[in-house]
């Protein structure tokens, strides 16, 4: 069977355990243009199978395109963060619809709401956001949620979708009560570095909480490095340090968590059917 792509008939039953999917990348960045197959080199040898490179801009969503079509293991997103949500115009728009028809864009986002930084005004955000869950509901495609601060809003919004749109909040970094929320709505919840990092307690309370079905781990490279490089660029290499302690927490093994994460993903982005 070739690494990263599964097909639909008793699939899961022949996959190699211990093969973990990074959810969240952002390889296609300048970060990574001096080294970048010796990173997805090191993420092979650390049995990472697939990588989702997410856009979130114009620039980087053609850039995740471009590196999607390079190699067979890597899938791409297209959309646009709240920071540049006054970028969103029409053209912008369409242009997203149509990258979406690629065979390897498989989600929208990221896409949400940022309070934290605000570089986009609040109103902004949210009509960019809403434009975007449009189009998901449109093309019925899976979304990447950015969310910082901004719960109170976010969830409103995907409530009164509820039913007509799927997806993950990514880098998830609310409560437990929080979670249990965005599951209601049907979204999963995508946990990165953070949950290595000491101090994290509710993180760490949603990953031995969150249902196994809707778990997701995601590096958000090269942001967020797990606890035993923090300081350093991150890579989907590390996605194994977030599968580590999500095992830890939830008192199972690695293998179970790299299974698990890895069926998540093919079923809700629909990777088992391509």
């Amino acid at each position: 069977m070739q690494a990263g792509f599964v097909t639909p008939s008793a699939a899961y039953s022949e996959f190699i355990v211990q093969m973990f999917i990074d959810s969240h990348a952002h390889i296609q960045l300048s970060q990574f243009n001096r080294d970048r197959d010796a990173v997805l080199k090191r993420a092979h040898e650390a049995a990472v199978s697939n990588i989702l490179v997410i856009g979130f801009d114009m620039e980087t969503s053609l850039g995740a395109v471009a590196l999607s079509e390079k190699h067979t293991h890597i899938y791409a997103t297209v959309g646009m963060h709240p920071h540049d949500a006054k970028d969103l115009t029409q053209d912008v728009l369409n242009t997203f619809r149509e990258l979406a028809e690629h065979p390897k864009v498989i989600a929208l986002g990221e896409m949400g709401l940022d309070y934290y930084r605000n570089l986009s005004p609040r109103p902004v955000q949210k009509t960019a956001f809403e434009q975007q869950l449009d189009l998901a509901e449109e093309l019925q495609m899976p979304i990447v949620i950015h969310n910082r601060d901004a719960y109170m809003d976010i969830l409103p919004i995907l409530e009164a979708r509820q039913g007509k749109i799927r997806g993950v909040l990514h880098c998830f970094t609310g409560d437990v009560e929080l979670m249990h929320r965005s599951l209601a709505i049907g979204f999963h919840i995508g946990i990165g570095g953070i949950v290595t990092y000491p101090n994290a307690k509710d993180i760490q309370a949603v990953a031995r909480e969150v249902p196994e079905d809707r778990l997701l781990i995601e590096t958000d490279c090269p942001w967020l490095t797990p606890q035993f490089r923090r300081g350093k660029r991150n890579e989907p290499a590390y996605v194994r340090a977030v599968a580590e302690k999500i095992a830890e927490l939830r008192n199972t093994s690695i293998e179970t968590i790299g299974e698990i994460t890895t069926q998540n993903f093919n079923l809700l982005m629909g990777t088992c059917f391509k």
